[in-house]
């Protein structure tokens, strides 16, 4: 292809103009259209709005386990087998320490996740007030997924000083029965509806190699877009034993990137964060991932470990781009490399996070004590 057809791309996409999905399709299937070029088409568009920043998102398992959900994709749900180490909701200090870290780690945003369908009223009001804690003692950005949730419960968790709410759509509407039973596609429109109708922002997003089909995966990128999401973290399958879906999805390095760059042209303005599975499915290939996506992981999901902190820090600084962080990029890799943080080693010998992984602060006062 010419490399007028890669500008036309960015042109429509700056303009606002959605794409067909003829040209979705392409983007994603036809080998005519190369990958190098497509890239920096993406990168274009990315670098309008974000410029060279990378945000760094740090995720808290708050609670693992004892979900009533079937959610083929997830470790915790009852129709898992996987072996995780199940807790309830951690103590508020175990919580605040995380919290601090992950902001003094340069975490842009510090996530935090609960097991189940829903909370309780009185889990949304523990929740609030550990919300304003954080917000109060951290200028960090703060975003909370904890399933299904209502216009009030929204309200509640918008006057606490709540960020950002996550609830992925993980795939589409057509395809929502085969990944889960337990609960709607439209289940997670109304959360997300009532997140934005009390003015907190979204962030939702995909599971990409659940049997979906290119069709499938365009309409969550436009779905998304009409429902002007914010945040938009791109997940790949990580298939972890015990899961209904635990097999090794057919995906290639090349259509990560190329669903990658469909989301940025689809969602120009957005942050695109290439999230769980990025290690498993991109490999060699993953620092291409900032071209389009300008927000990561660092330490780890949610039961899976991922890429040590000093390693990612290492390959944004290589690939010439900055974070948005309270500190710089050097003196976060200064402050790692004194301190050791981060193994050296190939972290995905060991897919599954331990209790010290999930629980670190737990792990550091018995050895205290």
């Amino acid at each position: 292809m010419e490399r007028t057809f890669y500008d036309e791309f960015v042109r429509k996409s700056l303009r606002g103009e959605i794409l067909s999905n003829i040209d979705c399709v392409q983007i994603l299937t036809s080998p005519e259209i190369e990958l190098l070029p497509l890239l920096d088409a993406a990168y274009q568009i990315r670098k309008t709005y974000t410029g060279k920043e990378v945000q760094l998102h740090i995720i808290s398992n708050a609670q693992n386990g004892y979900c009533p959900e079937d959610c083929h994709y997830c470790a915790q749900a009852k129709s898992s087998n996987a072996k995780i180490e199940a807790y309830p909701l951690k103590p508020e200090e175990e919580i605040l320490a995380e919290a601090k870290d992950a902001y003094e780690s340069g975490a842009y945003r510090y996530c935090m996740v609960l097991s189940g369908r829903g909370p309780s009223k009185k889990r949304v009001a523990h929740l609030a007030k550990l919300i304003q804690k954080i917000k109060s003692q951290y200028p960090i950005q703060v975003c909370l997924s904890v399933g299904l949730i209502k216009r009030e419960d929204a309200q509640t968790l918008k006057e606490a000083g709540l960020d950002r709410l996550n609830h992925n759509l993980n795939t589409s509407e057509a395809h929502y029965s085969n990944i889960c039973t337990t609960h709607t596609y439209a289940d997670r429109i109304n959360t997300l509806n009532a997140a934005e109708e009390v003015g907190i922002k979204l962030c939702s997003g995909i599971i990409v190699g659940m049997g979906e089909t290119t069709d499938d995966v365009i309409e969550v990128a436009k779905t998304l877009r009409r429902l002007k999401v914010q945040s938009i973290p791109v997940n790949f399958l990580i298939p972890i034993p015990g899961n209904v879906l635990s097999a090794e999805p057919a995906l290639t390095p090349e259509y990560c990137l190329r669903v990658l760059c469909l989301f940025r042209f689809l969602n120009p303005e957005a942050e695109i964060r290439v999230a769980g599975g990025r290690e498993i499915h991109l490999r060699s290939m993953e620092v291409m991932a900032l071209y389009p996506a300008n927000s990561l992981f660092v330490d780890g999901y949610l039961n899976a470990k991922g890429t040590s902190r000093i390693q990612v820090l290492r390959m944004i600084k290589d690939a010439g781009f900055t974070i948005k962080a309270n500190q710089s990029l050097e003196e976060l890799l200064e402050q790692d490399e004194r301190s050791k943080n981060g193994s050296e080693s190939d972290n995905q010998t060991d897919l599954m996070k331990d209790i010290k992984d999930l629980r670190p602060k737990i792990q550091l006062q018995s050895a205290i004590h």
